[in-house]
């Protein structure tokens, strides 16, 4: 393997996700793309299929993919706690969490807690969740190790 490629998430409502993943985090639009006809219906195995993709890259290069399906959407299911099997997380670094914990808790963003320090004193640490119930993991390094 090269590299992870990104990261996709099926969204419900694409312009509340955009709104959280470019404006609440800074992910930048890079593409957009509205898929359908045989080659989107054959990788994903479902007949006549409609999909609104966004990439959005972080500035490390780093890319999220937010999908929205407009015909053929599944069924909704999210990780109700960060331990369920299945898909956890995202983590993102970010300069400094207390800052970007109080900026995205005035703009109504569901955290688990505020920052807290690890038991290694490395990071400082908090999760919150995008407007589909997904858990982002905010990350603000403290020392290097």
């Amino acid at each position: 393997m090269k590299g992870l490629r990104h990261v996709g998430i099926v969204v419900k409502d694409l312009e509340k996700a955009l709104h959280f993943y470019r404006d609440l985090l800074g992910f930048k639009q890079i593409k957009k793309m509205d898929e359908k006809g045989s080659y989107i219906d054959a990788i994903y195995g479902i007949k006549n299929i409609e999909v609104t993709t966004i990439k959005l890259a972080a500035d490390d290069n780093n890319l999220i993919e937010l999908l929205y399906f407009s015909i053929g959407a599944g069924k909704i299911s999210t990780i109700s706690n960060l331990n369920d099997t299945g898909f956890s997380h995202i983590s993102c670094t970010v300069e400094n969490i207390v800052n970007e914990y109080d900026r995205m808790k005035k703009a109504g963003v569901h955290f688990i807690s505020a920052p807290q320090v690890s038991f290694d004193r490395y990071a400082k640490v908090a999760f919150c969740q995008d407007p589909e119930g997904n858990f982002i993991e905010l990350v603000e390094v403290l020392s290097k190790k």
